[in-house]
């Protein structure tokens, strides 16, 4: 190798980022003792951004595209580096390239639980879980927040920051939204997207942008969702009038399925009714009966004094022929003793 060929190969001519991984966010090239050469090539392809540093300070950026490095599109460098009229010799500078596709399917979850006051149920302690999805929004405030002198910034060291940041956002938005916990599995699209409307602002502030933020499921402690299925069948069963139609419509179905015994759709339809009717029925006297025995208490009878028995007359009076006379509060009166005193 010549003079010329040595010296050819200590500066760069085409600077570019083949980014064959799938969760680097920044990437500084690489170059021997940080010299480019005048007019070398920076290739910055799709879903990239190029980013100038010169001795610390934050140059100029690029946007996708080719280009050929020279003072005019180096405005803000050939400022800091004081090339008035060009430069015609190797400078030092380092370049980082940013990825700015969206980063997706980023878990998230809650480490321990959330205590969350209901106003049906009270304190209760939430577990949740879900994805989110980012990308970089400007790679300069990136760069000066949070990948500083990082040659290889990768997904992984900015994402327990973001998760603790979901976990404070998640807890003041379950708790400010007034949503029953009953009714949060159909409301996780409205929950998650005002978690991520919360915690915006922050992400911004390190040049990144919070894309998509999905709840996947809030799960309640176990006791709790025992004591809320028993409460559910208590429902269910309560409801007695539901509880025979529910009934009526398993025996038409258990004999629609069973075409062997015997019975036809009407007749089906027809016993599905009088079972609900006859249930309702007993239910309803019962109900009825208990409600008459607690309005009406049994009253005990008067008790009256024993009737005292009847002296008969003397034997000398009966064979007189005369009527006896009774008393009246001895004994009543017949019609042939009314006769006889006449």
């Amino acid at each position: 190798m010549g003079l010329f060929d040595k010296i050819r190969a200590e500066f760069i001519d085409i600077i570019e980022w083949l980014d064959n991984t799938n969760d680097t966010i920044a990437y500084r090239f690489e170059r021997f003792q940080n010299e480019i050469k005048m007019g070398a090539k920076l290739i910055v392809r799709p879903g990239q951004k190029a980013v100038f540093v010169n001795e610390g300070q934050v140059a100029d950026a690029f946007e996708p595209g080719t280009y050929e490095l020279t003072t005019r599109n180096l405005p803000i460098l050939s400022t800091l580096q004081g090339w008035k009229y060009g430069f015609n010799s190797p400078f030092k500078a380092e370049v980082y390239f940013f990825s700015t596709r969206i980063f997706t399917n980023l878990k998230w979850g809650t480490a321990n639980p959330i205590i969350v006051r209901d106003a049906e149920l009270g304190p209760v302690r939430l577990r949740a879980f879900g994805s989110y999805n980012i990308r970089v929004a400007d790679p300069t405030q990136l760069l000066q927040e949070l990948v500083s002198t990082d040659g290889l910034f990768q997904v992984e060291e900015v994402s327990d920051q973001i998760r603790n940041m979901i976990m404070t956002a998640f807890a003041h938005s379950v708790g400010g939204s007034q949503i029953p916990l009953l009714d949060l599995a159909s409301r996780y699209g409205e929950l998650g997207d005002r978690i991520r409307q919360n915690m915006l602002p922050e992400v911004q502030r390190f040049g990144l942008d919070l894309t998509q933020l999905l709840i996947e499921n809030i799960s309640l402690p176990p006791e709790v969702e025992e004591a809320l299925d028993k409460r559910a069948s208590m429902g269910i069963l309560g409801n007695m009038q539901q509880y025979a139609q529910f009934q009526a419509a398993n025996a038409i179905e258990a004999s629609a399925n069973n075409p062997n015994g015997g019975g036809t759709p009407a007749l089906d339809f027809g016993v599905g009714i009088a079972m609900g009717q006859q249930l309702m029925g007993a239910f309803a006297q019962q109900n009825l009966q208990t409600m008459q025995a607690m309005q009406n208490p049994p009253m005990q009878a008067p008790q009256t004094a024993p009737q005292q028995p009847v002296a008969p007359p003397p034997p000398s009076l009966l064979s007189s022929g005369l009527s006896p006379v009774v008393d009246k509060t001895l004994a009543p009166l017949s019609r042939n003793n009314c006769c006889k005193m006449a």
